[in-house]
C-alpha cells in the first residue's frame, strides 16, 4: 500500500485524519476486537496495534502498565500476528505494527517484515530506532511493500530533521513534545513552529502524536498537519467507561475531522 496516496486521497473529505492506537492483549484479545470494531464504525483513517515490550521508553505509565499486563497475560508474537491478520481482513484501514526494535531484532528484520506484510499489515513505527540502525529493517520493508515510519521530535536540529526526512516512507510521526505518551499536549506555538520545521525537510504527511485528547486537539492541527494521533486517551476512555464510554469518546474524536 502506498501510505502518502491513500492519505492524501482521505484527505479530499477531511481536513485532518484520524490514527488510534491499541495495545495487543490489553484488556483482552477481546476488547482488542471490540475496539477495533468501533474503531472501523468511526471510520478511523489508520490504526497503530502495538506489541507489548517489557521496557517501552516512550510510553508513558498507562502504556507501561498495559504493556506489562498483556505480558504477564501470556501474549506472544503469533497471537499479535493473528489478531492483525484478523483485523485486516475485517476492518478497511491501514494497520500499522508499533513496537520496539528488540522484538523485531529477535525474530529478524527479515522474518518480521514477512510476517506483518502476510498479516496484511501497511507497515511500522519502531521509536527506538535511529536512522543510523534503520538499514537492514527499512530494506526489509521495501522488500515487502511495507512503509517505515520515521519520527521526527522537537529536539531534534535541522541537520538531523534532514536526515530522519531521507529515510521515512509512507508519513512521518512528528512528536508533539519531549518525554513520553500520556500526558496532554497543548497545540502551542512552539509545536506550530516545530511542524513548520518538519515540513521544511519532507514533503511527505505530517502525523502529530503525544499527548493528543480531544476533537480540539485536531480543529487545531487542520492545515498544520495531515494526522493526528490518539492512544492514550483512548486506552484510559476504556478503563474508566467501557465500551460504551470507548465509542462515545471515538466518535466525539471522529467529529473532529470535519
Amino acid at each position: 500500500m502506498d501510505l502518502a496516496a491513500y492519505i492524501r486521497a482521505r484527505l479530499e473529505r477531511r481536513r485532518i485524519l484520524l490514527m488510534t492506537h491499541l495495545i495487543v492483549g490489553h484488556p483482552s484479545l477481546d476488547a482488542n476486537r471490540r475496539m477495533l470494531a468501533a474503531m472501523a464504525e468511526a471510520d478511523v483513517d489508520l490504526v497503530e496495534l502495538q506489541m507489548p515490550f517489557s521496557e517501552p521508553i516512550a510510553d508513558g505509565p498507562a502504556f507501561a502498565r498495559a504493556c506489562q499486563e498483556a505480558l504477564a497475560r501470556g501474549l506472544t508474537l503469533a497471537q499479535y500476528f493473528a489478531l492483525l491478520g484478523e483485523s485486516s481482513a475485517r476492518h478497511p484501514f491501514p494497520h500499522l505494527m508499533m513496537g520496539y526494535y528488540n522484538v523485531i531484532m529477535r525474530a529478524g528484520p527479515g522474518a518480521f517484515c514477512a510476517r506483518l506484510a502476510a498479516a496484511g499489515g501497511a507497515g511500522c513505527i519502531v521509536p527506538d530506532l535511529p536512522v543510523e540502525e534503520c538499514k537492514a529493517l527499512a530494506a526489509a520493508c521495501q522488500s515487502r511493500g511495507l512503509h517505515l515510519v520515521q519520527l521526527m521530535a522537537p529536539t531534534n536540529t535541522d541537520q538531523r530533521l534532514a536526515q530522519i526526512a531521507a529515510h521515512a516512507s509512507g508519513f512521518v510521526y512528528a512528536v508533539a513534545r519531549r518525554g513520553v505518551t500520556g500526558r496532554s499536549s497543548e497545540i502551542t506555538e512552539e509545536v506550530r513552529a516545530f511542524l513548520a520545521r518538519c515540513r521544511r525537510h519532507t514533503a511527505l504527511p505530517l502525523g502529530v502524536g503525544f499527548g493528543l485528547n480531544s476533537a480540539a486537539h485536531l480543529r487545531q492541527l487542520a492545515g498544520q498537519a495531515q494526522i493526528g494521533i490518539v492512544g492514550s486517551a483512548l486506552l484510559g476512555a476504556w478503563e474508566s467507561g467501557g465500551e460504551a464510554g470507548y465509542r462515545a469518546f471515538l466518535e466525539a474524536l471522529a467529529a473532529g475531522r470535519q
